[in-house]
């Protein structure tokens, strides 16, 4: 894009039988930035973030992507095109290794469909490039453990893989420290500031030393309105920001 930004939102506002939830909210993520999106508790951060994602219709304003309109499109429409979102709830297969969990992602590769009942033979030919990426988020050594035997972190480590698998250009992450010790935050930390080398990442975190020490660029958003955009350092100084944060009680 000529202009620099990789995905904008102009006007987009969601109303829920009279509650306005996000209000006229305009948004540009500039690439190859980490952009981070921030707000006390009811601020109509996920709710934004769903509309971005397509998981909601606005009721009105639009969504461009790579300059072109998304606001019709599916989530796996807008996944094709390289904009991918990873969960706040970890999404992994529990039952199936480590190295399975990844090989079914890059499955995509091949099209559209996840068949599970290839033969190992065929699914095999995903395995050099599913190591690769576990290498990339430090999980080469648990290839063959089971998810569901990882540690909380490491599963969501797992999520990023997955996700990387799918090649974005634009990764989306809901609360990607949620629940989280502060290993655990430290490593995931990390791992996003790396894999951020040759990607966009927007965020919806309540961890604000992560915001602070990751972010490029930080909307605040407030009752459904964005509030403030900054650098962390001019956006923590906002009064309006302080007092909106003070004001809801938030940590």
């Amino acid at each position: 894009m000529s202009d620099g930004f990789i995905l904008a939102a102009d006007n987009l506002t969601k109303e829920f039988k009279g509650f306005v939830a996000v209000d006229d909210v305009t948004l540009k993520v500039r690439r190859g930035e980490i952009h981070a999106l921030i707000g006390p508790n009811g601020a109509g951060k996920t709710t934004c973030f769903n509309l971005l994602t397509k998981f909601l219709p606005p009721t009105r304003g639009s969504i461009t992507y790579k300059g072109d309109n998304i606001t019709s499109l599916s989530p796996a429409d807008i996944a094709r095109r390289g904009m991918v979102r990873s969960f706040q709830i970890s999404a992994v297969f529990p039952h199936l290794s480590v190295l399975e969990n990844v090989r079914i992602a890059l499955q995509r590769r091949r099209g559209d469909s996840f068949d599970f009942w290839r033969s190992e033979k065929a699914l095999s030919a995903f395995d050099d490039d599913a190591r690769a990426l576990l290498a990339d988020v430090g999980l080469d050594e648990f290839e063959r453990v089971l998810a569901s035997d990882l540690s909380y972190g490491r599963k969501r480590a797992l999520e990023l893989a997955t996700t990387l698998a799918l090649d974005p250009e634009l990764m989306l992450l809901d609360e990607p420290m949620a629940g989280m010790g502060h290993e655990d935050v430290d490593r995931i930390a990390a791992l996003i500031k790396r894999i951020s080398a040759n990607r966009t990442i927007l965020m919806v975190e309540h961890n604000l030393s992560v915001v602070a020490s990751l972010s490029d660029t930080i909307t605040v958003l407030a009752r459904g309105k964005v509030l403030a955009e900054g650098d962390y350092e001019n956006v923590s100084r906002d009064p309006r920001v302080v007092e909106a944060y003070i004001g809801a009680g938030h940590d």
